[in-house]
């Protein structure tokens, strides 16, 4: 898999650029502001319809522009597809493939998979929970696009079940009962989509595990005194099945799943209406890291937590290689940030990649084995060099 080209319009700070990429290292040199992030964001985008540095549409929408085009010719396996994604402003963005529309923009998804490391990424460690389960959930939907679908839907019931409780608790402390059956029926609904979203996460953290545990301790080397894992704590593991989520262990069952959750939130139904919000689900979930026997946010060292940031991002790389997908791996300024062992080892990977789409400020800063095919970014155009 790769991408071909990739033209966009009013995206960002671009009015228009448009590129072709071969397979292998591709490299966007450019001062900070020129707007090379924004051509590798374009990509991410239209991999996972979301981007890695905002979290709504408007700002990827050039100033005083309506709408902004993304088109991105995509080769997988011999066969090209064109995806085009139409950004607009306020209103449902659209979708293409091959000029023909698709129902939803979702409809999209696992035309084109990447692995994107950027310096945002160091929040996966150091952030809060919320930047953890974006983790797991994009990678799910990079392993299985249906879960667009079930993420959605999840998210969807939970705002409408969080206004009915809001609602029916002051009902309640007006002396009146609320509509607490209709309350019941939204139970039912979020237990359904949580149990099939919570299910995909506890069978991924179980997959992803040993991937996370070698990429740290390549990227780590000889630093690595402690070695890294990861596990799932639920808001309601004590219903949980011991195997759910560990390597090795059983594959979660979503309607087992989906019974714990409903009996959790029958256990917490005074509580919820009390603070007007749904206190169980994934929503309230953490993919906990550890270093050792500590975790690693407030305990690892400024490059510790580059490595472990690196090595969810390369664990997300290889699960998906293991599992029949080559996905385009994009590097976005890392390189810089990077000491030389940790550059080493992320070249290392990278050079294996069908492809790689690297920016840097600097030339220099990427490893001679990453050169490729060089493009410049200055002044609102982008040049092929050489």
């Amino acid at each position: 898999m790769y991408v071909r080209q990739l033209q966009v319009v009013d995206f960002r700070s671009w009015e228009h650029a448009d590129l072709t990429f071969e397979p292998g290292p591709c490299v966007l040199v450019g001062a900070n502001g020129q707007g090379k992030t924004n051509l590798v964001e374009a990509i991410g985008y239209t991999a996972t319809l979301g981007s890695h540095r905002v979290a709504t549409d408007a700002p990827m929408i050039r100033h005083g522009a309506q709408r902004a085009i993304v088109r991105t010719a995509v080769v997988n396996e011999g066969r090209e597809l064109t995806i085009e994604l139409e950004i607009t402003a306020g209103k449902a963005n659209r979708a293409r493939v091959n000029r023909g529309p698709v129902p939803r923009p979702r409809d999209v998804l696992g035309i084109l998979r990447t692995v994107l490391f950027a310096p945002e990424d160091l929040a996966l460690v150091r952030g809060d929970p919320g930047e953890r389960r974006r983790f797991l959930d994009d990678l799910l939907v990079l392993r299985a696009p249906r879960y667009a679908g079930v993420r959605s839907d999840y998210e969807r019931v939970l705002r409408q079940r969080n206004a009915l409780l809001k609602t029916a608790g002051a009902a309640r402390r007006a002396g009146s009962k609320g509509d607490i059956a209709t309350l019941d029926v939204w139970d039912g609904h979020l237990a359904t989509h949580g149990g099939q979203l919570l299910a995909a996460r506890l069978d991924l953290v179980a997959d992803l595990a040993p991937h996370v545990l070698a990429a740290y301790a390549g990227v780590a080397g000889s630093d690595n005194g402690r070695p890294a894992s990861i596990s799932y704590k639920s808001s309601i593991a004590d219903s949980l099945e011991p195997g759910y989520g560990v390597p090795g262990g059983d594959r979660a069952d979503p309607e087992t799943v989906a019974d714990a959750l409903l009996a959790a939130m029958s256990a917490n139904r005074s509580q919820e209406l009390d603070r007007g919000v749904s206190l169980v689900g994934p929503h309230r979930d953490e993919l906990e890291l550890i270093l050792g026997e500590a975790p690693a946010k407030g305990y690892a060292s400024h490059g510790e937590s580059w490595s472990y940031a690196l090595a969810l991002r390369l664990a997300a790389y290889e699960l998906l290689r293991a599992e029949g997908t080559e996905p385009v791996l994009v590097l976005d300024d890392v390189f810089a940030e990077l000491d030389r062992r940790r550059r080493a080892r992320l070249a290392e990977v990278a050079a294996a990649a069908e492809q790689v789409l690297i920016t840097a400020a600097v030339a220099e800063d990427v490893p001679s084995e990453l050169a490729g095919t060089r493009f410049s970014v200055a002044d609102g155009e982008v040049r092929r060099a050489g």
